[in-house]
């Protein structure tokens, strides 16, 4: 029960009466760990990868002053000895990878999240476990055993040498198929799961009433089905496209380490080449891109929710 109380003494919740003192007190309790948490992990250090981004680096490595837009001028392209397109085109190649991914796993995914929901209950939650096993085991492990049946050994090697996909003796690594497949295999239930929830809550009576107007499967899909699964749909790829556009552990393995990704490119600057403002400013353009893919994502969310309330 809510009783409305005059202003001066707040409003009385379940018996208890609250004050804009008190009600900024139990949100600071609650959040407030979660903020302090955030702010000192995430936003102060995304701050001082910021800063270090404009600072400049001497013969021995050192960074400090002056502040200098080289860094960035450089990784569009721009550098002492002219145009180079060598940095965009790596950012071109981990974006097509992305997208890549992103696709195969909507191929993938969306049959699996409909099996999935199709299933009578006592089976649901064993075929959920048997998507998120994955996630059980360590990246890097995962990695490995992908080199291994890709080698010439492996099964999937043998398989692929019966159906003349491969020469006899060869191994399918390191090569841009053996990333690909690792990639889509590892990433494919960050769609899976989003995806499935909004299949769980589809309203299937729309999809039999465009059927019954004439429409054929692929048109009732279209119209009836899809935009009730879009906002799963597009959460999966947002959760698969961004992460495995800064992928560097499955390209280093799998690859050869001859195909250089964003990852890599922050790797190597903040490793061998010890050049921390430019891996700087190419980690600030990495995070630059997730937080405009979740933007754009929210934008589309908030359009949608005003649209549907018109």
């Amino acid at each position: 029960m809510k009783v409305k109380a005059n202003h001066s003494f707040g409003e009385i919740r379940h018996g208890e009466r609250l004050t804009v003192a008190g009600e900024r007190w139990r949100a600071f309790c609650w959040c407030g760990p979660a903020v302090g948490w955030l702010a000192l992990c995430f936003f102060v250090p995304m701050l001082l990868l910021f800063g270090v981004s404009f600072l400049s680096r001497d013969d021995l490595g050192r960074i400090g002053l002056p502040l200098t837009f080289e860094n960035y001028q450089r990784l569009i392209g721009f550098g002492l000895l002219g145009f180079d397109s060598l940095y965009p085109v790596i950012v071109l190649r981990s974006l097509v990878l992305g997208a890549m991914t992103a696709g195969l796993c909507v191929l993938a995914g969306m049959p699996l999240a409909f099996f999935v929901a199709g299933l009578p209950t006592r089976w649901k939650n064993l075929a959920l476990t048997l998507v998120i096993v994955p996630f059980w085991t360590n990246l890097l492990v995962r990695t490995y055993a992908w080199q291994i049946l890709l080698s010439s050994d492996g099964w999937v090697t043998r398989v692929a040498v019966g159906l003349g996909l491969a020469a006899p003796g060869e191994a399918l690594y390191p090569g841009a198929g053996a990333v690909l497949a690792c990639m889509v295999c590892d990433y494919l239930p960050f769609l899976v799961l989003p995806l499935y929830a909004s299949v769980e809550k589809l309203d299937w009576t729309l999809a039999e009433a465009a059927v019954d107007l004439g429409a054929n499967p692929a048109r009732a899909f279209w119209h009836a089905v899809l935009p009730q699964i879009r906002p799963g749909l597009a959460a999966g790829v947002i959760l698969v496209f961004l992460p495995a556009t800064g992928q560097f552990v499955i390209p280093d393995l799998l690859g050869g380490a001859k195909t250089v990704l964003l990852g890599n490119a922050v790797q190597q600057q903040f490793g061998s080449s010890l050049d921390w403002p430019f891996g700087s400013a190419i980690a600030v353009l990495g995070l630059a891109a997730v937080l405009s893919g979740l933007w754009l994502h929210a934008r589309y969310a908030r359009e949608r929710r005003e649209f549907e309330w018109i």
